[in-house]
Order: structure tokens, then sequence, then C-alpha cells
């Protein structure tokens, strides 16, 4: 397994949770880095993304309270997830992105209720 997401679970509406994904990946920090989620009933979304060179883009849904970081020296990405609505329910996936190629994790599920 390549990428390990971790740090899902639950919380109530308002809270806060941080996701991160470990690479096993050569040359990690070359590779754009992205997270995505998948609602029930929904397709599968670009939540957030950063590049090699550390510019973050955000959807719509998310600015101003989600956070997008890396750290190279820890083969790491993070997702800092704050004022959580309940609408944020998914599975969150972490991916390498451009360009690298495309490579999924497995996922960490997210209620807010």
């Amino acid at each position: 397994v390549q990428l390990v997401e971790s740090g899902g679970g639950s919380v109530q509406a308002g809270g806060s949770l941080k996701l991160s994904c470990r690479y096993n990946i050569f040359r990690f920090s070359n590779c754009g880095m992205d997270w995505f989620r998948q609602a029930p009933g929904k397709e599968r979304e670009l939540v957030s993304g950063i590049s090699a060179g550390g510019t973050t883009t955000y959807a719509d849904s998310v600015k101003g309270r989600f956070t997008i970081t890396r750290d190279n020296a820890k083969s790491s990405l993070y997702l800092q997830m704050n004022s959580l609505k309940t609408e944020d329910t998914a599975v969150y996936y972490c991916a390498s992105s451009h360009p690298c190629v495309r490579v999924w994790g497995q996922g960490t599920q997210d209620t807010v209720s």
C-alpha cells in the first residue's frame, strides 16, 4: 500500500478533524497531492489540492474552513477541517496528482452529525 489515510472519525457539527496521509512513493516531494471525498450516493469530488511547490486550491464548499498542508520530510499530507457541517460527511481519499501518476489511498470515513 502506497498511501495510507488516518484521522477520520465522528464529530458534531461545528467541530474539527485532521486527516493525515502517509506516502510510500519515491520522490513524494515532486508530486502534487489532492484530497477527494465521496458522500453516499454522490460522485467523488475534489476537495483540495497542493502542488509540489506548495500552491493550494480549495473547492468553494470548503474555502475558509479546510486547510491542506504537506510535510515532505515526513512524506505526509494533511487536511485540517474546521467548522464541520453535516454535508461534509463522506469518505475522504488522498491521491497523488500532476506530474505524478494518480495513486489513491483506501479512504477514511468522516461523519458529522
